[in-house]
């Protein structure tokens, strides 16, 4: 199923339709009691709230309801058909009535059915484009393709392993454990280190001994943070000579000015 853009055009003789939307402009319809080529579909939202659509299989082409691909269009507004409300389906699922219906490849599908697929789309579109981005699958312009498995293989394993982890339960805290890094010094000035948090190793179930989980360690890592006090830096001198100061020049009181 492939959406059509409204206005592109095909080759046909002068007296019929060359784009999709001149398809459904040659379509009859008085009004929602007399709807004429026109039938009417209900929507159902996630929220719960229904719409009714209109839909209906238009010829342009070689597109009509009993070929191997069908032009479907539906609308909120068959008389007006909004840019924003309206689709143009190319659908190879046979009509129900159509000759290859029983013996063609794909079963037949009715324009509720149509709709109802199509409908679908935007949703699945939106959640494959986040996992896309939150995987690290939307930079493959210049990967050749077994890289792109490569990757695609790891990042699904990784994707697995945090789920797992995830959804573990925690186990009991340790508080006996030792310091994973006894030895290790501040990195940078010659200042005492604060002292080291009392547990920082996982303690659920985990294959290895050195993944720890950031929800079940809050109070040890805030007070490990909380230990470091503000980096200040040190008054230098400047081009005239003087020092530098930390502090801004109180500007003038210009309460009396006139």
């Amino acid at each position: 199923m492939v959406a059509l853009k409204p206005h592109r055009g095909i080759w046909a003789p002068a007296d019929q339709p060359h784009t999709p939307i001149e398809a459904a402009q040659a379509l009859t319809w008085h009004n929602a009691s007399r709807p004429g080529d026109w039938t009417p579909v209900e929507r159902h939202f996630r929220d719960g709230h229904t719409e009714t659509w209109w839909a209906t299989d238009a010829r342009l082409g070689e597109y009509a309801p009993d070929s191997p691909c069908r032009l479907v269009v539906a609308t909120t507004k068959p008389d007006r058909l909004p840019e924003k409300a309206t689709w143009y389906l190319a659908t190879n699922l046979p009509h129900p009535d159509a000759p290859h219906a029983t013996t063609g490849p794909h079963p037949p599908a009715d324009l509720a059915e149509i709709i109802r697929l199509y409908g679908l789309r935007p949703w699945i579109e939106q959640s494959y484009k986040q996992i896309k981005d939150e995987l690290g699958w939307a930079d493959f312009q210049v990967r050749s393709d077994r890289a792109i498995h490569r990757h695609q293989t790891l990042v699904n394993c990784a994707f697995s392993f945090c789920w797992d982890q995830w959804f573990a339960p925690p186990g009991p805290l340790d508080a006996t454990a030792p310091d994973p890094c006894p030895n290790q010094g501040p990195e940078r000035g010659t200042g005492t280190a604060p002292p080291a948090p009392p547990v920082l190793l996982a303690q659920g179930f985990t294959s290895r001994p050195f993944l720890a989980h950031p929800r079940h360690h809050p109070h040890p890592m805030v007070a490990s943070m909380d230990g470091h006090g503000p980096t200040l830096r040190a008054p230098g001198p400047d081009r005239r000579g003087h020092h530098r100061t930390r502090h801004r020049p109180i500007p003038p009181d210009l309460t009396n000015y006139r």
